[in-house]
């Protein structure tokens, strides 16, 4: 009776691993917040946020599970006691495990959500990615769940939470980036994840863990009847495998969206997830317009576009290519803009190098910056002088100078 009460005792100990929960959720939830873009509420981006938060939850769950599993060993002679199948127990640690991380994963997604759903989100969510992270999530439990049952020893449980953690890092530059968890970092606005890829690499989570599982149960039961999930979850990983590889291409494609636009005393249009930037970024180009206007870089409409589109400008339309809303957005698509106003190969020619330093005093004006220092005193007062007016004056007279970096300081002399 005493040892059977001490059976009894270690099946009610085994709840002991929930304590670790909020510890897990912390670790993801950091993970998933740093992975976000700033500013930006994009439901793609908030899955690529989870599967971050799975590669951080996924060693540490591991090493949980190696811990569990190690200390479980220890006393695992008692169980010889009963009359209960040796798999029985091994099952309720791995559900008490799967369990514990998927509360701690579920805690990091209501995160994640709530800060999507809080801004203007755009895209659609992926429900398919949140069940290929939970999967992936328990493969990483079952694989350090059973690192701890093969080798019943301290170093085991470092040594899960390390390979697994390399797993998750090491992959870039070959297809296996594609396999579960994916090496997706930011999912920048104007693509989206692929929801087939989605669910091909749930498939092969499921399979994974499903032959560990069965694999590891017919080692201690040896039964016939195993054999079936044992090939179903073999054939279900080569195929996904197969699958999986014959992609060789980004997990990411094009997504069909609809600009959101502030349209006075600007027309500035942004992909929708950065709409809540509209107001900002009318208010700090509206001035940089308003000294361009007359000239030839004159602009009155600004369209967002993705970073590797750079269509010719057309009459009155200026591009700009911000990833996210991270402090002094609005100043960097200034620069961006005035950027695009030069002339970048007279600029970079050696030959121009004091027109350059004449652009660069005008273009801090354009962008309220501090004027640099220039050697040519007089014309850095002159033009420092000179009212708001005068100086656009001059600009429409000068303005072919100022694009192409020929500027003299004879310029800043006559109007």
């Amino acid at each position: 009776m005493s040892d059977l009460g001490r059976v009894l005792r270690i099946d009610a100990r085994r709840t002991a691993p929930f304590l670790a929960v909020p510890a897990l959720a912390l670790l993801g939830a950091v993970a998933a917040w740093h992975a976000l873009l700033p500013g930006v509420a994009y439901w793609d981006d908030a899955v690529a946020a989870l599967f971050a938060s799975v590669r951080v939850l996924g060693p540490a769950s591991a090493a949980l599970a190696a811990w569990v599993a190690l200390r479980e060993h220890r006393l695992g002679y008692l169980r010889g006691l009963s009359a209960r199948s040796p798999a029985l127990g091994p099952l309720l640690d791995l559900t008490l495990l799967g369990v514990v991380s998927l509360c701690a994963y579920l805690v990091v997604a209501a995160i994640v959500v709530v800060k999507t759903l809080l801004h203007v989100e755009a895209g659609h969510p992926q429900v398919v990615g949140l069940l290929a992270g939970a999967l992936t999530l328990l493969d990483y439990t079952v694989i350090g769940y059973l690192a701890g049952r093969a080798v019943p020893r301290l170093p085991t449980v470092a040594a899960a939470a390390a390979v697994t953690c390399l797993w998750g890092v090491a992959r870039p530059g070959t297809w296996t980036y594609l396999l579960p968890p994916p090496g997706v970092e930011h999912i920048h606005p104007f693509a989206g994840l692929r929801t087939e890829l989605l669910a091909g690499q749930a498939l092969w989570s499921l399979g994974f863990g499903g032959l560990l599982v069965s694999g590891y149960l017919w080692t201690l039961t040896r039964r016939a009847r195993l054999a079936l999930p044992l090939v179903a979850a073999a054939g279900l990983i080569a195929l996904t495998t197969l699958w999986i590889h014959a992609q060789q291409r980004t997990p990411l494609a094009p997504r069909a969206f609809e600009y959101s636009c502030r349209q006075w005393p600007l027309t500035v249009c942004v992909h929708p997830a950065l709409r809540s930037a509209l107001p900002s970024l009318e208010a700090a180009l509206t001035p940089l317009a308003t000294r361009l206007s007359g000239t030839p870089g004159g602009f009155t409409r600004v369209e967002h576009r993705p970073d590797n589109d750079f269509p010719r400008p057309g009459h009155g339309v200026v591009y700009i290519h911000l990833t996210d809303l991270s402090p002094g957005y609005e100043h960097r698509a200034e620069q961006e803009i005035q950027i695009s106003l030069l002339d970048a190969r007279t600029c970079g020619n050696p030959a121009h190098a004091v027109g350059v330093r004449y652009t660069a005093l005008v273009s801090a004006w354009l962008l309220d910056e501090t004027p640099p220092h220039m050697t040519d005193a007089t014309a850095a007062r002159a033009f420092g002088r000179w009212a708001e007016a005068r100086r656009r004056h001059w600009l429409r007279l000068h303005y072919a100078r100022y694009r192409s970096c020929t500027l003299r300081g004879l310029d800043f002399r006559t109007v």
